[in-house]
């Protein structure tokens, strides 16, 4: 009894000796470059599939500044690992200023608040100003309760605002001390 495509019985290899053939790759057209939705177009994600969980956080250069937009849960080596992306590419790019866009994020813990404050030190070492923007009301009192004034962070209500704050060269601190 042979199976489909002349292979031996159920999975078996040719004549049912051995195990299933996978035999050669087939060679088809050479990849005919990016994928269908095209190269990005401000610029690859800074990371990418991290901590196995198949995610990655977007970080677009839009001319001078970078947007870096967090959606979701950020796991501790996906934290990190973001920290170094951003630093390595405000070093590399040059840009005058990050904006961290938490909208998207329900809950921010005493880590993720160390690593934001960490990501707005290094940019500012590497002369850019960092903006977290989009903080809901829930995180706001978390962060206060939990004592993180987030140094070095300016904030703003929107990512419109932020990316104002940084293209006007404003030098205000947004409240935080």
């Amino acid at each position: 009894m042979t199976g489909p495509s002349g292979t031996g019985p159920s999975g078996t290899g040719p004549a049912g000796f051995g195990p299933p053939v996978a035999g050669p790759p087939v060679a088809g057209p050479p990849a005919a470059g990016p994928s269908v939705a095209g190269p990005p177009i401000a610029g690859p994600s800074v990371a990418g599939p991290l901590g196995g969980h198949g995610f990655s956080v977007p970080v677009l250069r839009l001319g001078d500044i970078l947007l870096v937009t967090l959606q979701g849960e950020l796991h501790d080596g996906m934290a990190e690992q973001l920290q170094q992306d951003i630093t390595e590419r405000i070093a590399h790019t040059r840009v005058t200023g990050v904006v961290i866009d938490i909208s998207g994020v329900d809950i921010v813990d005493s880590f993720l608040g160390r690593v934001l404050a960490e990501i707005a030190a290094g940019a500012a070492l590497l002369a850019a100003r960092t903006v977290l923007a989009g903080m809901r009301p829930a995180v706001a009192i978390t962060l206060v309760e939990l004592g993180l004034t987030l140094p070095g962070l300016r904030t703003a209500l929107d990512v419109e605002r932020a990316m104002e704050m940084l293209t006007a060269g404003e030098h205000q601190d947004g409240g935080n001390p």
